[in-house]
């Protein structure tokens, strides 16, 4: 981080401590059946400061935005708006207060216009003419910098989009405070960027901005003061200047992390996948490439340039029009998963709760999904829960039972889950696809170690993400994606930032050659 940073932040701190908080906790404590997930916090929240909430998952963090935005009744303990009291009486009543929230996953209503979105259930309060309500959006919209028309339909909107909508939403109620939770995980790195412009033109208005995320050069980049939670309490509510990473992550784990990015020094051996001219009509087009034993091959380029659908289209998640799967020097025809499963190839999706994991069924039975244990005609369910207490033990997966229900795991702990599906089909060729996504810096450590482990063993990995500091520090070489093709092929010795994103971009860039 820049000096210029450090002091801008340095400058923003001190700023918001001459002011009186916009918000504050007192002793607040949230308590669910045998559960306490909130205990006595107390915290102020300055007009126009950003304000990091960071912690491992399960430490209380969304718990306590639930809370500001009303979603959840504290058990007990006070929360201030202004210096007033506010009562409960559910998220609207947060919102008339000046509370809003902007989730990760965000609510808008689709199949309505962006107007219709900003002033959804507050149409008869407003009582706007549709000219008024247009030129009322667009004004909002100029404030998040989004050059669209108020009556397109939100459905045509890529997702930076849509948050900006998201976040003009709150601008429409007036809000002195902004929460956003992990705003981040679906960007890329110049979306993000937008993303930090609009909470500067925020916090020059004087709005409060509480700001979730497991991104650590994030907190430094845009954050006056941080405050980490562990097991639902606060640690400790330093400014972002007085830390530095280590001590970031000491704070929210509760010891060292030697290395967040641990990559193996491993013997790179024969070819196991080569793929030629693989075609999806629309989607990627003539894509070649190949990957040894125990490399590690990532995946870069931005949203749209079809990483995710070339790994699903050789695993045979979608169909091919075109080329060929060569593995162990075996011409092999992968139509569908289960003929990708037979051939030794995995497939860890980025949407581990839609496509990766049965949710609603217990640990167990989403280990062994993709390769049950028979006996005869019938499952061995015996056998089937010693594997999933093999796993649990090898992968450290933390949970009381296999039998608890995979949706009530932390987000690091349901990647587990996933990643011990695939390694009980024995899988010699995996797809990580965004694997660090959503899950906190001690889960994101782990996955890393084992990702690295698994290249040891002579797997052939390929890592796609949209984070570039985990592939620059992880991969053994980079594929980067432009619109559906191979821009090239990066080796380790010429990585470089800017050299991946000018491939990314179509400028071309150092180090490109065929795959």
């Amino acid at each position: 981080m820049g000096g210029g940073e450090v002091g801008a932040r340095e400058a923003g701190g001190a700023k918001a401590a001459a002011r009186e908080p916009v918000l504050e906790l007192r002793d607040i404590t949230k308590q669910f059946p045998g559960v306490m997930a909130v205990a006595e916090v107390s915290l102020e929240i300055m007009p126009g400061e950003v304000h990091v909430i960071a912690g491992e998952n399960g430490a209380g963090k969304s718990t306590l935005m639930k809370l500001l935005s009303q979603v959840e009744r504290p058990t007990s303990g006070t929360i201030r708006i202004d210096g007033h009291e506010m009562e409960f009486h559910g998220p609207r009543h947060a919102q008339r207060e000046g509370v809003a929230m902007v989730y990760q996953e965000l609510a808008l209503a689709p199949h309505l216009s962006v107007a219709e979105n900003l002033f959804l259930g507050r149409e008869r309060s407003f009582l706007l003419a549709r000219r008024g309500e247009a030129r009322q959006a667009r004004e909002l919209l100029e404030r998040v910098g989004l050059d669209v028309e108020p009556n397109r339909m939100v459905s045509t909107l890529s997702l930076a989009q849509q948050q900006r909508v998201e976040i003009a939403k709150a601008l429409a109620i007036e809000a002195k405070v902004v929460i956003m939770d992990e705003p981040s995980a679906t960007l890329q790195e110049r979306e993000i960027e937008g993303l930090f412009k609009v909470i500067e033109r925020l916090t020059a208005e004087g709005i409060a901005v509480v700001y979730i995320s497991h991104r650590l050069e994030e907190i430094f980049r845009i954050g006056d003061r941080v405050t980490v939670m562990r097991d639902g309490r606060v640690v400790k509510t330093l400014p972002t200047s007085e830390l530095d990473e280590d001590g970031l992550i000491r704070l929210m784990v509760g010891r060292d992390i030697e290395n967040l990015y641990p990559k193996p020094d491993v013997s790179i051996g024969d070819e196991l996948l080569r793929v030629e001219g693989i075609t999806r009509t629309g989607v990627v087009h003539d894509c070649s490439f190949s990957v040894r034993a125990g490399e590690i091959l990532g995946f870069a380029g931005l949203v749209g340039a079809g990483r995710s659908e070339l790994a699903r289209a050789i695993f045979g998640a979608d169909p091919i029009v075109a080329g060929r799967i060569v593995l162990d020097g075996r011409e092999v025809r992968v139509a569908t998963p289960q003929a990708g499963i037979e051939h030794g190839i995995g497939y860890l999706t980025e949407d581990r709760k839609r496509d990766g994991l049965a949710l609603i069924m217990p640990i167990e039975q989403n280990i062994t999904l993709a390769h049950l244990p028979m006996s005869s005609v019938l499952i061995n369910l015996g056998e089937e829960r010693a594997i999933a207490n093999r796993r649990r033990e090898q992968l450290n997966i933390r949970t009381p039972s296999v039998r608890r229900r995979v949706q009530l795991l932390s987000g690091g702990n349901q990647q587990k889950v996933m990643v011990a599906k695939w390694l009980e089909t024995e899988a010699r060729v995996l797809f990580f696809d965004e694997p660090a996504r959503g899950i906190d810096v001690g889960a994101k450590a782990e996955m890393f170690d084992l990702i690295g482990r698994l290249a040891s063993d002579g797997r052939a990995i390929v890592l796609i993400s949209s984070h570039l500091p985990e592939l620059l520090n992880m991969c053994d070489r980079i594929l980067v994606m432009h619109e559906g093709t191979v821009a090239g092929v990066v080796d380790r010795a010429d990585f470089s930032e800017e050299g991946i994103m000018a491939l990314a971009t179509g400028a071309g860039g150092a180090g490109r050659r065929a795959a």
